[in-house]
C-alpha cells in the first residue's frame, strides 16, 4: 500500500507552533492522531512503527510535539498546555484528512493528556480514544487515581497493555475498565513491558508483540461507529 509522509508545522493556540508528520496511505478508513510519551518525541522508533505499521493496515497517523519537547525543555507541559495541543493536533487531522474516521490517543503520557482533553470537552469529530500503554501510576506506587476523569468520557477507549507494565498494575486497571463498562476494552500483550518489549525467553520478538498491538488497534478502530 503506498503510502506518502508529510513533514508539518502545527499551530498550538496562544502557545506557539511544533513540528509534525501526517503519515497517509492511499484510501486511508482512518486517521489516529499519535501523541508521544513523556520522554521521547513524535520521532521515537517506537512512533515510527506505529506510524508504518498502521500505514500498511490502512490507517493514517497525525504525530505531533508538544511543546515542551519542541523546545526541548525537561519538564512536560502542564495539563492545560497539552490540551491545547491535542485540539491543534485533531483540529488539523480533521482537516488534512477529511470524511475519515478520527482517533486519538497515543503513547504513555501523550494519551493520558488525550483522555483528560476529552473529559474536559468532547475533541470535534473523534470516534474513540486508543491508548498505548496507559500510565496508571507511577512505578512502584500502585493507585487508580490517574483514571478517575475517565468516567467522564462517552465514547469507546482502547487500553492496549503489557503484562508486565510497571505503570499500570492489571489488578488495579482491571476493575478500573470494568467500571467504565461497555465502552472500554483492554487487550493484554502477554509479556509486554511499558512499551510492550518482550524478554527473550517468552519465545517471541519485540516486533512480533508489535504486531499484535497494531492488529488489535486496527481491529478495534474498524469496529467502533
Amino acid at each position: 500500500m503506498a503510502t506518502k509522509t508529510q513533514e508539518l508545522k502545527l499551530d498550538i493556540e496562544r502557545t506557539g507552533t511544533v513540528s509534525a508528520i501526517l503519515t497517509q496511505p492511499d484510501n486511508a478508513r482512518a486517521c489516529y492522531v499519535l501523541a508521544h510519551g513523556a520522554g521521547a518525541d513524535m520521532r521515537h522508533a517506537f512512533m515510527e512503527k506505529v506510524a508504518a505499521g498502521l500505514g500498511e493496515r490502512g490507517i493514517a497517523t497525525f504525530r505531533f510535539n508538544f511543546l515542551y519537547m519542541e523546545k526541548k525543555h525537561g519538564r512536560p507541559d502542564q495539563p492545560a498546555v497539552a490540551h491545547a495541543a491535542i485540539r491543534a493536533a485533531v483540529a488539523e487531522a480533521a482537516r488534512l484528512c477529511p470524511g475519515v474516521k478520527l482517533i486519538a490517543g497515543g503513547k504513555s503520557f501523550g494519551g493520558r493528556m488525550t483522555s483528560q482533553a476529552q473529559s474536559k470537552s468532547p475533541l470535534p469529530g473523534v470516534k474513540g480514544l486508543a491508548f498505548l500503554g496507559f500510565p496508571l501510576h507511577a512505578d512502584g506506587k500502585p493507585s487508580a487515581e490517574r483514571a478517575e476523569h475517565l468516567t467522564g468520557i462517552a465514547i469507546p477507549m482502547l487500553f492496549l497493555q503489557g503484562t508486565r507494565d510497571k505503570l499500570a498494575d492489571l489488578d488495579i486497571l482491571k476493575p478500573v475498565i470494568a467500571r467504565l463498562g461497555s465502552k472500554a476494552t483492554l487487550h493484554e500483550v502477554e509479556g509486554g513491558d511499558h512499551s510492550f518489549a518482550v524478554l527473550k525467553k517468552s519465545g517471541r520478538s519485540n516486533d512480533e508483540a508489535l504486531t499484535e498491538v497494531l492488529d488489535a488497534l486496527a481491529a478495534w478502530i474498524d469496529q467502533i461507529a
